[in-house]
């Protein structure tokens, strides 16, 4: 309701030209309705029911009965209007013809001209031309600048920025997680603080940063945090913000945001999606010249202002490496910030920090929480704890407890629980593939995560799932954790032949497969783990999701790196079918129980294997789903 009380408070003039618009059409339906009302000449009252209407005459009529008509007044040329002899009033359509006229005017008849317009024919004739010669004049005034923000503002409808101050806003301590891109602007922050220190050295603060990374990583919040940090004002704007359907237009957003951010500065100058306007220039992008012009005033507005402006341009993007190359050169975006997925002592901080928001059992603990969300990003952390309230107050739990946040962490992973009815048998298959999965990771519990949990209930496309959650940050795996992971992931698969047999094997094992497959081949072709193909990087090129062959490679090559693949694969399946075959008891004990309660716990899966429950310590971990 805001924007509609505010429409009428305009400046540009654009509801004064709406008003004259409204005005005209009803001026062209007026003029409409009361021609048809004349020509029907209906009786209006009872007193004028004794007046005639007029009759229609043709024009052969007229040549006709020329002796009988008394009176002919002729209207814009071909109209003509009178009365006849005998009083009987009428109109008729004629050509107009001086030898005509003259014929009439000999048989005695009154003939005038009246070619004046009526007051309705009046404005419908110059209405449309006086409104048009206004509108060009309100344009032009716009172009040159006027109307309080020119044509900018006028026709897109409003300042395409945002202004915030610092007082109040964002700062350092409402971003966790990411502390070494915290230092990085520091600097900046820093600067416009105390701008002497600086100069004092002869040093150079950077004119722009570059803050790149995955959706939700926390970009736009470490930009508004520096502004906050340093008491500035914030202006925040989007690259899409400057494109629109007329030519120039964002030449002249770009010149009108720069130029606020002069009159305000220091500030900090917020542009999100940069690589909307920001994209690499090329000599064949020819329908494209309206962007590559608004990116060449972007490029001149950043090398235009000197440092000792206070203006720092911080920019975000998904996508760095579609970005021109001028714009990354020092002296526009002189530093480049990655901001990578938070890692377990990241997530921990950043789960402590959104905790505050929400009333959280006790009990709940936070670094479980944060050892089962690798991956996670920070919005997708606070969206977490949001979804596990959510299952709280349906619950009807007075705080949110360790199963709301589990079963939130499960529906985001996974997908919301399947309330379809299975069949039986798909039931006890599904426990004795997912039982498969757990054992095989308790026999490799010295190399792989630990279990967290395993469990039956139908999620999204995945009829059941074995949970890990890995103890400590990891960058990398061992040779002997690739071979157990693999073993991990299709030991669900071979646990399905060795109690079914080779027949009743099932499609469930799809996601297993193919996350095998895909750790195998990093192995060979980009980790060097093969023996076969050496330390050769041979990366598989996906381009607009077509197959292409291998980089790197010959078609002999690439023969090989699939003869390796299958062989690992094999070696893999051949190992788990072993195990599960030696311990088919143990392995039963544990689907029987999951058929019993549907969901175990890894104690319970430790207690079940080893007889007692055990502690598992490792030096380095990863987390692994292995999903039937």
């Amino acid at each position: 309701m805001k924007n509609e009380k505010n429409i009428f408070k305009r400046k540009d003039g654009s509801i004064f030209y709406l008003i004259v618009f409204v005005i005209l059409f009803v001026v062209l339906i007026a003029r409409a309705f009361v021609g048809e009302k004349t020509d029907v000449g209906l009786v209006q009252n009872p007193e004028a029911a004794t007046v005639k209407a007029p009759i229609e005459l043709s024009f052969s009529d007229v040549l006709r009965r020329s002796g009988e008509i008394k009176t002919m007044e002729i209207k814009k040329g071909d109209m003509a209007v009178g009365k006849l002899k005998d009083g009987t009033p009428y109109k008729a359509t004629i050509a107009y013809n001086p030898e005509l006229l003259e014929r009439f005017s000999k048989s005695g008849t009154a003939v005038s001209i009246d070619n004046t317009d009526s007051f309705m024919d009046s404005v419908a004739k110059w209405l449309p031309i006086v409104v048009g010669a206004l509108f060009l004049f309100w344009l032009l005034r716009l172009m040159r600048g006027g109307g309080n923000g020119g044509i900018t503002r006028s026709l897109i409808g409003q300042n395409p920025t945002k202004i915030t101050t610092g007082k109040t806003k964002t700062t350092f301590k409402d971003v966790a997680g990411i502390d070494t891109e915290k230092q990085e602007l520091m600097e900046v922050v820093d600067f416009l603080k105390n701008k002497e220190k600086f100069k004092a050295l002869g040093a150079r603060v950077p004119r722009g940063i570059l803050l790149s990374g995955e959706p939700g990583t926390g970009k736009t919040l470490l930009a508004r945090a520096v502004a906050g940090e340093a008491n500035v004002p914030f202006f925040a704007t989007s690259g899409s913000d400057f494109s629109g359907i007329i030519v120039g237009l964002g030449v002249a957003k770009i010149k009108e945001i720069f130029e606020l951010a002069k009159r305000n500065a220091p500030c900090i100058l917020f542009i999100d999606e940069i690589d909307a306007i920001g994209q690499s220039r090329s000599k064949h992008s020819f329908n494209d010249n309206d962007r590559e012009q608004t990116l060449n005033q972007l490029l001149i507005e950043m090398d235009g202002f000197s440092n000792a402006t206070g203006i720092i341009v911080i920019a975000a993007t998904n996508r760095p490496d579609m970005l021109d190359n001028a714009l990354l050169r020092p002296g526009r975006f002189d530093r480049q910030i990655h901001i990578d997925f938070p890692n377990l002592d990241g997530r921990r901080d950043i789960l402590d920090l959104h905790a505050k928001k929400f009333k959280i059992d006790e009990k709940v603990n936070m670094m479980d929480v944060a050892r089962g969300t690798t991956g996670f990003s920070g919005a997708d952390l606070e969206n977490l704890l949001n979804e596990a309230a959510l299952h709280a107050v349906r619950s009807n739990h007075k705080s949110i407890e360790q199963s709301d946040i589990e079963e939130a962490r499960d529906k985001i992973l996974m997908g919301p629980k399947k309330n379809q009815k299975m069949r039986p048998e798909d039931i006890k298959l599904t426990a004795y593939h997912e039982a498969g999965h757990a054992f095989v990771s308790m026999h490799y519990a010295d190399v792989t995560d630990p279990i967290h949990k395993a469990t039956i209930i139908p999620r999204g496309r995945a009829l059941g799932m074995v949970q890990h959650l890995p103890i400590d940050n990891k960058v990398s795996m061992t040779f002997d954790e690739v071979r157990a992971n693999l073993s991990v992931s299709l030991a669900g698969r071979a646990s399905e032949e060795i109690f079914f047999g080779e027949n009743k094997i099932t499609t469930g094992a799809e996601s297993d497969i193919a996350s095998a497959t895909r750790i195998a081949r990093y192995a060979i072709t980009t980790a060097g783990l093969s023996k076969k193909i050496g330390m050769v990087a041979i990366n598989q090129a996906n381009t607009f999701g077509q197959k292409m062959a291998l980089e790197n490679a010959s078609e002999k090559t690439a023969q090989i790196v699939d003869d390796e693949i299958r062989s690992w694969l094999d070696v893999a399946y051949k190992d788990a079918k072993n195990l599960v075959a030696k311990n088919k008891s143990t392995v039963e004990k544990i689907a029987k129980q999951l058929l019993e309660r549907e969901t175990l716990t890894g104690d319970e899966i430790r207690e079940i294997v080893f007889g007692k429950k055990k502690t598992v310590v490792k030096k380095s971990s990863r987390k692994t789903n292995a999903k039937k």
